[in-house]
């Protein structure tokens, strides 16, 4: 017959019982914190993604334009606003009823369109791009064919951002987006107008 010999199971010491109350709380006010700083790094993220967005859109709306432009290079100079266009502006919500507009005119009215987010719609309001979304084309170089100098064309695109970064040293839509321009954002690009003779 085998002998059962029981093993003593060690008792912990007094100051050894288990976790202890202040210990939970310790834990529960840790990972509190923890979380509440996981919400606000969502909350960045999503500014983030947004801003991004924003500026992919413009990206796009700025070589639309320049590729429209570079279609028709030799009236390039008929493309030059006077003021934005684009969120505010006059130009027609339908292009079809310009009359015997220039290619310049049918280009403006359908990248201020493209700029009120016409492309896309949701419960009747255009949404397809930035906020506030206007484009500006401006001269930088005028022409001089004696000394073989072209036309430089900029055009930006500005919109309204989240939240508040540097002042954008393009002037396009500066003071449209309330008392802060530091919300404004911009992108721009060049079109160069070609010299044939030189």
């Amino acid at each position: 017959m085998l002998k059962r010999h029981s093993i003593p199971v060690p008792r912990p010491a007094r100051g050894e019982r288990g976790v202890g109350l202040i210990e939970v709380l310790l834990t529960i006010v840790i990972t509190s914190f923890g979380l509440i700083g996981l919400v606000a790094l969502s909350g960045r993220m999503t500014v983030s993604e947004m801003e991004s967005l924003q500026r992919t859109h413009a990206l796009t709306l700025l070589t639309s334009m320049t590729q429209r432009m570079q279609a028709n290079v030799a009236l390039a100079g008929d493309y030059v606003t006077t003021s934005p266009i684009g969120t505010g502006d006059t130009q027609p919500t339908s292009c079809a009823t310009l009359t015997t507009p220039t290619m310049a005119q049918q280009d403006a009215c359908e990248w201020s369109n493209a700029l009120k987010g016409a492309a896309e719609k949701s419960g009747g309001n255009a949404v397809g791009a930035m906020l506030g979304a206007r484009g500006c084309i401006e001269t930088v170089q005028t022409t001089d064919p004696s000394v073989c100098r072209p036309a430089v064309y900029r055009i930006t695109v500005a919109w309204q951002g989240l939240s508040a970064t540097s002042v954008p040293s393009l002037s396009c839509g500066s003071t449209l987006y309330g008392s802060d321009d530091a919300v404004r954002r911009t992108v721009s690009a060049q079109v160069t107008q070609p010299l044939f003779g030189c």
